[in-house]
């Protein structure tokens, strides 16, 4: 089948499709408090961030929050009293209920966050061994788990009833044969970065008038693992990010529901 390209770029897509085409997938790391949470923070709202940091993540963010428990609740209405919704990670099992009810398209979100993937990995072995020793055997499980739950967190950006616009995973960071990458055990560490749309190292820098400004690296470069594939839009350097912002630079604004 051909399609004449000149009518096809005149055809008009509905508003709602296209702003259903509006999701990116997001892994940033960086050092320990380089702002990592606070990105996280200017996600699109109503924003979810699962805070598997204990409770450190979150705390000092300036949104509006609101506590939820998605093993005994189900999620809470946008009332216009929160902006973000913060679920405490103590067990592997709660980002497992909180995805299945993101999965169900019964929830508010436009946004999702998993603070980090670091410390959900370390949960997800805890539930596998408890204080044991990991085996051959269990490293390979805590791989397959971890990374399918992974996709599927990005996956939600093509829900068919309630897609979410922007999923991000945060990480530690490591230095490990000679450049800076997300910090993850096994495997995981070479897989994640192919998983995401942007790849983003995140620091903070000090700048003339002695304060500090953060910069998200998202380009390629030999000393820390980066890159995108949103076609160059977003640049090499975004000095104080904003994720909302970067959306609609990679898409232009919304258009009105």
């Amino acid at each position: 089948m051909t399609v004449d390209v000149a009518s096809a770029n005149d055809l008009e897509v509905p508003a709602q499709d296209v702003n259903m085409m509006r999701a990116v997938s997001w892994l940033i790391h960086g050092p320990s408090k380089g702002g990592k949470s606070t990105l996280a923070d200017s996600q699109p709202r109503p924003h979810l961030h699962f805070d598997a940091e204990g409770g450190m993540g979150t705390r000092f963010t300036p949104s509006r929050k609101k506590l939820w428990d998605p093993t005994k609740q189900q999620p809470p209405e946008p009332d216009g009293t929160w902006d973000t919704c913060v679920v405490h990670v103590r067990d592997y099992q709660t980002v497992r209920f909180g995805y299945d009810w993101l999965n169900s398209g019964q929830h508010p979100f436009k946004s999702v966050t998993l603070d980090s993937v670091s410390e959900i990995q370390q949960r997800g072995a805890d539930s596998l061994v408890g204080t044991d020793a990991m085996k051959i055997q269990d490293w390979g499980q805590l791989l397959r788990e971890v990374s399918a739950l992974i996709r599927q967190f990005r996956d939600l950006a093509n829900h068919p009833t309630r897609p979410i616009e922007s999923v991000m995973f945060i990480a530690m960071t490591t230095h490990k044969d000679g450049k800076w990458r997300p910090s993850v055990q096994g495997q995981l560490a070479d897989r994640l970065p192919y998983y995401v749309d942007v790849c983003g190292y995140l620091w903070p820098e000090q700048v003339t008038d002695g304060t500090y400004v953060r910069r998200l690296l998202v380009s390629q470069h030999p000393e820390y693992e980066a890159g995108e594939r949103v076609g160059g839009r977003l640049g090499v350097v975004i000095d104080r990010p904003n994720i909302a912002n970067m959306i609609d630079t990679i898409f232009a604004p919304a258009a009105a529901a």
